[in-house]
C-alpha cells in the first residue's frame, strides 16, 4: 500500500477489537501507526508489541479538547480512523435520557469530532475511515440508541465526504455486522444471541476483527482511490435478512433469573 513511503496512520479506539486488528493491519501495510486510545495504558501495552516506530496517545472522543490536542500534537497524517463506539439496551419507553445522550455522545458526537480535526490535518489525497454498523440500516428493539447514532453516522460521511472531496480526502465507513470483539461479548453472553445473528446471516458465521480491518486497509489503499462517501457492509450478508431479536433473547434471560 505504501509503495515504499511511510504513511502515517492513527487508530482511534485501537487498544482491543477492531481497532487493535486494524492498527496491526495497517502496520503491516508499512504504516506508521499511533494508537489511540481512551485507555492510554492499554495503548501503550499495545504499541508495544508493535514496536519501533508506533506510539501511543490517550483520547476521549466525547471531550473536544482531547481530540483536538491529539491531532495537534501528530501533525499532518495520512490515515485516520476511528473505532471508538459503545452501546446499551434499553426500551425507548424505559431508557433513561442520560442512558441515550450517552451512545450518541461517543458513536455520533465523537464521529463528528474526529471528522472535524482529522480534516484539518489529514495532508491531501489523505483518507478517514470511521467504524459504523449493520445497526445503521437496520433497526433493533431495544437499541434505539445505537441505530440512530449509526444512521447519523452515514449521513455524516456522506456530507464529510462532499467537503473534503476538493482536497481529495476520501471519507468512508465500515459496517460491521456481528463481531466478536470486548464490545459485544456481554451480547454474545446472553444465550441464543450469536445463533440468532449467525441464522440470519447469508454466509453463516460471526465476523472477525481481521474481516473488518482487511476493509479499512482496502479503503485507505490507493486501489480505492476513487471511492468515497460509501458505507461499505462487511456483515456475511447479515443486511439480507432480519436482524436478531436482541431485546427478547435478554427479556427471556430476565424472566428466568
Amino acid at each position: 500500500m505504501s509503495n515504499g513511503i511511510e504513511r502515517t496512520a492513527v487508530v482511534i479506539g485501537g487498544a482491543s477489537g477492531i481497532g487493535w486488528a486494524t492498527a496491526q493491519a495497517l502496520a503491516a501495510e508499512g504504516c506508521r501507526i499511533v494508537i489511540a486510545d481512551l485507555n492510554g495504558d492499554a495503548a501503550q501495552i499495545r504499541a508495544a508489541e508493535l514496536g519501533t516506530p508506533h506510539s501511543a496517545a490517550t483520547v476521549d472522543v466525547t471531550d473536544e479538547d482531547s481530540v483536538a490536542s491529539l491531532f495537534d500534537r501528530l501533525g499532518p497524517l495520512d490515515i485516520a480512523v476511528n473505532c471508538a463506539g459503545f452501546s446499551n439496551v434499553g426500551l425507548i419507553t424505559e431508557m433513561p435520557a442520560e442512558d441515550f445522550r450517552a451512545v450518541i455522545d461517543v458513536c455520533l458526537n465523537g464521529a463528528f469530532i474526529v471528522a472535524k480535526h482529522a480534516g484539518r490535518h489529514l495532508r491531501d489525497g489523505g483518507s478517514l475511515v470511521q467504524i459504523s454498523s449493520l445497526n445503521g440500516r437496520q433497526p433493533a428493539a431495544g437499541m434505539s440508541a445505537y441505530c440512530a447514532a449509526k444512521a447519523g453516522l452515514s449521513m455524516l460521511t456522506q456530507v464529510a465526504a462532499l467537503e473534503m472531496g476538493p482536497r481529495g480526502i476520501r471519507v468512508n465507513a465500515v459496517a460491521p455486522g456481528f463481531v466478536h470483539t470486548p464490545l459485544t461479548a456481554a451480547a454474545a453472553s446472553v444465550p441464543g444471541v450469536v445463533e440468532d445473528y449467525v441464522d440470519n446471516t447469508a454466509l453463516g458465521r460471526a465476523g472477525t476483527p481481521e474481516d473488518i480491518a482487511n476493509a479499512v486497509v482496502y479503503l485507505c489503499a490507493p486501489g480505492s482511490s476513487w471511492l468515497t462517501g460509501e458505507v461499505l457492509d462487511i456483515n456475511g450478508g447479515a443486511h439480507l435478512k432480519r436482524y436478531p431479536d436482541v431485546m427478547g433473547h435478554v427479556m427471556r434471560l430476565v424472566e428466568q433469573a
